[in-house]
């Protein structure tokens, strides 16, 4: 996707226009725009609306049913009563038939949908009436009713396509404050605002989202006036702290970055590499050089503020174990310093996803820590069509992180029954105990027994691990100052679209 390619949106800019109309320059863009295929799955999807939202902080809140859900038999069934008078984009009525087809559609092994595992627990859902839904549960699952913030699709119009391949995809239609007015895909997406929104008309009528891969480029079209907002790395929002037309928010996030060690790789594959290198990495000074305090140390998939977060896992920089763990599996430093085990280097290539600066900068960083340990860590940018196919034998600089219950992120991160699914499992982590815990932390309501399995998930990341966690960031946002009612929420890995200060936009008003 070429950042230069990406022409001027009209309709916004930092000229001081109308505060109707509002252009961010992202990252990236989605594949699809159907929730069917895992579109807007965590909410604030803006086209769409899930049975509940998340407020400000991260509370569950009524959004398309009318109240929290009613929980029965022992929390195995959740029955919800939907909102009145709700209407599609189009028109059309929301009713129960429109959610049990979303769900039964997400739940279809023929639909691909690679964050299905999120709703194992559900064993069915039915429509009592129009307005009355009833999930019934294979066990009493903690966090079901934050799943239900997944947005809901208008069976009318979907339900006559194929889920992988039909127009709803890159056409949908919603009961959501904004609608799609265009994609350009690689350039920009437009949005306008649905004057019949059930929550009222939003006073912001256009927001473009424009597709600047690059980070210095999208700096660089903030600053010129061409965009209202940026997602920027630390280095690149810290030039504009002096602007005073323009404020920074900084976001806490459980976004980390980690190196994906697949346990195909010929190196990565040896347990004894993956444990020096995780010895070797230096974390604290990543968090403060690369991102200039805007992030702390990543011990594990955890940040070190969640409740479930296990204190005892964190170890500091230890080069000296990092080489004797090698030493002792018989990888003996070569003439040129890099190690060799039976004829075969400490060497791979490390890939990252080219034009992001915060990730190459955590990539050779990783490859100088594994250097003094004598790995050869190739660094290398390429394009995410480059990387996906070798993903199952290539280290990756990913990223990851779900907010909420620790079930959301680390089932999907480490289950071996997710290995190699799409970005799911990427290192094809595989750990019996690990396993084991995940189980029970997801099918246990028993806080105490939860936090015993997460516990234990934590420590076997460090005793086996298959990836090196490196640090988790916070999100930063450069926005012009024309608007009040903006607030950041705690954030996933996945930001831009969903995430930022737009997350409420639809909330927004212009400031007088």
């Amino acid at each position: 996707m070429g950042a230069g390619a990406c022409s001027a949106p009209q309709g916004g800019g930092g000229d001081g226009g109308a505060a109707e109309s509002v252009v961010i320059g992202v990252a990236s863009e989605p594949d699809t725009l159907s929730p069917l295929l895992g579109y807007g799955k965590d909410g604030n999807s803006k086209i769409f609306d899930g049975l509940l939202a998340r407020d400000t902080d991260l509370r569950l809140k009524p959004a398309l049913a009318a109240a929290l859900p009613e929980i029965g038999d022992g929390g195995r069934t959740y029955t919800f009563t939907l909102r009145a008078g709700v209407r599609f984009s189009d028109g059309e009525p929301l009713t129960a038939d429109d959610v049990v087809y979303t769900y039964r559609t997400v739940l279809d092994e023929r639909t691909n949908n690679t964050a299905r595992s999120e709703l194992d627990a559900v064993r069915g859902v039915r429509a009592e009436g129009e307005d009355t839904v009833v999930f019934t549960l294979k066990y009493p699952y903690a966090p079901f009713a934050a799943r239900t913030v997944l947005p809901i699709v208008p069976e009318h119009l979907a339900g006559g396509q194929d889920p992988n391949t039909g127009a709803f995809n890159t056409e949908p239609v919603g009961t959501g404050p904004y609608t799609l007015a265009d994609w350009s895909k690689g350039e920009k997406l437009t949005f306008k605002a649905n004057p019949g929104y059930w929550g009222g008309a939003p006073k912001v009528k256009t927001f473009t989202m424009a597709v600047i891969a690059d980070d210095n480029v999208r700096a660089t079209r903030l600053r010129s006036g061409d965009l209202d907002g940026a997602v920027l790395p630390p280095n690149l929002a810290a030039t504009f702290e002096k602007d005073r037309s323009r404020r920074t928010y900084q976001a806490k996030s459980y976004d980390f970055r980690a190196v994906t060690l697949p346990t195909a790789g010929k190196v990565t594959g040896d347990p004894a590499v993956r444990r020096a290198l995780d010895a070797a990495v230096d974390r604290q000074a990543m968090a403060d050089r690369i991102l200039d305090g805007a992030g702390r140390p990543a011990y594990g998939p955890l940040p070190s503020d969640d409740p479930w977060y296990d204190k005892r896992v964190e170890r500091a920089q230890d080069l000296d174990r990092a080489r004797e763990i090698l030493d002792e599996a018989g990888w003996r430093p070569g003439g040129d310093g890099v190690r060799a085990k039976n004829g075969e280097r400490a060497a791979f290539t490390l890939y990252y996803p080219a034009g992001d600066k915060v990730r190459q900068d955590h990539a050779l960083a990783y490859a100088s820590d594994a250097k003094r340990a004598g790995v050869d860590v190739e660094v290398e940018g390429a394009t995410w069509e480059v990387i996906e196919p070798r993903m199952g034998r290539d280290a990756v600089l990913a990223g990851f992180g779900s907010v909420g219950d620790p079930d959301f992120g680390l089932y999907t991160l480490l289950h071996s029954s997710l290995a190699g699914d799409g970005f799911n499992n990427m290192a094809r982590y595989a750990d019996p105990a690990v396993d084991e815990a995940l189980d029970a932390g997801r099918r246990s309501q028993d806080p105490k027994r939860r936090g015993r399995a997460y516990d234990t998930v934590q420590r076997a990341l460090v005793a086996d691990p298959g990836y090196t966690f490196l640090t988790h960031i916070d999100h930063l946002y450069v926005l012009a100052d024309r608007w009040a009612g903006l607030s950041t929420q705690l954030e996933p890995h996945e930001h831009g679209f969903a995430s930022g200060p737009w997350w409420n936009i639809e909330d927004w008003q212009p400031k007088t």
